[in-house]
């Protein structure tokens, strides 16, 4: 029988462990959380306790569990165009701004999850390249995640009835997804081309991605210290081109964390624009 149970010394290491790696950081009284999304782990790696479990990870002595623990952890339940004015300021102000510069857009989805937020994306892109023909050349998003686990879901593009009726129209569904079998639909291939996904952990460097016209980083600042947001907003001003744009979620605000950019209202939600 696995034993579930967690110290207060456990909880207190394991939280210094998963800040050093990727930021997140959980606040008190979050022993719950840790018991729900690691509990799978011990059954996945024949461990009789969270002690074993800790142990393991804490001396890095299995790093395939190490992994395993951060994506589970890390992953959050997203939708399909979520908080909806994003994709409004985006198909309505921000491609059309950005199509003037006369070379490709790229966009960055910068905590993919499961897909959702990239794909959207790429749906908005297409139905308004289907209003207006030839605004700009083309468009590519790089959408990027801490889990393993996650970016192959992405890559899949296969989601159940659950996840599809999350925000996303019957129109949408019929327009941009094909049937996979077994109750579960996938986005069809003119989405997938247009999105490739890779790893990022935000606390590291974003040198190799490039520059972006417009950010998506929405409701991943939330998990972050004052310090590490900062840090991941001057890094992404640095991969901004100039004039680029930042999306943040609706409560997440840059007040006292960067200098670099300026409030834009849209009427409704704000964006931000690099200085």
């Amino acid at each position: 029988m696995t034993n579930i149970a967690i110290t207060e010394q456990e909880y207190r290491d394991f939280c210094k462990y998963l800040e050093s790696k990727c930021g997140i950081v959980l606040g008190d009284s979050k022993q719950y959380l840790v018991r729900s999304r690691l509990s799978p782990l011990l059954t996945r790696y024949k461990l009789a306790s969270m002690s074993e479990l800790f142990q393991l990870v804490l001396t890095n002595r299995n790093r395939d569990l190490a992994v395993a623990a951060i994506d589970a952890m890390t992953t959050n339940e997203t939708l399909w165009f979520r908080d909806t004015y994003p994709f409004e300021v985006l198909a309505n102000k921000l491609l059309p701004e950005v199509a003037e510069s006369k070379r490709p857009i790229k966009i960055w989805s910068a905590a993919s999850s499961s897909g959702q937020e990239p794909y959207s994306i790429a749906m908005t892109i297409q139905e308004v390249l289907a209003k207006r023909p030839g605004l700009f050349q083309s468009a590519q998003i790089t959408g990027t995640d801490i889990s393993s686990t996650m970016l192959d879901n992405c890559r899949a593009g296969i989601y159940d009835n659950l996840a599809l009726s999350r925000g996303l129209s019957p129109e949408r569904k019929r327009k941009f997804f094909e049937d996979a079998g077994e109750g579960r639909m996938k986005v069809n291939d003119s989405l997938k081309r247009m999105v490739t996904f890779k790893p990022q952990n935000l606390m590291e460097s974003y040198g190799l991605l490039g520059k972006f016209d417009i950010i998506f980083c929405r409701n991943v600042l939330i998990y972050f210290s004052p310090e590490m947001k900062a840090k991941v907003l001057n890094q992404m001003a640095s991969s901004l081109n100039p004039g680029g744009y930042l999306l943040l979620g609706a409560s997440e605000s840059l007040t006292g964390l960067t200098d670099r950019f300026e409030m834009i209202r849209c009427n409704p939600g704000i964006i931000y624009r690099l200085k």
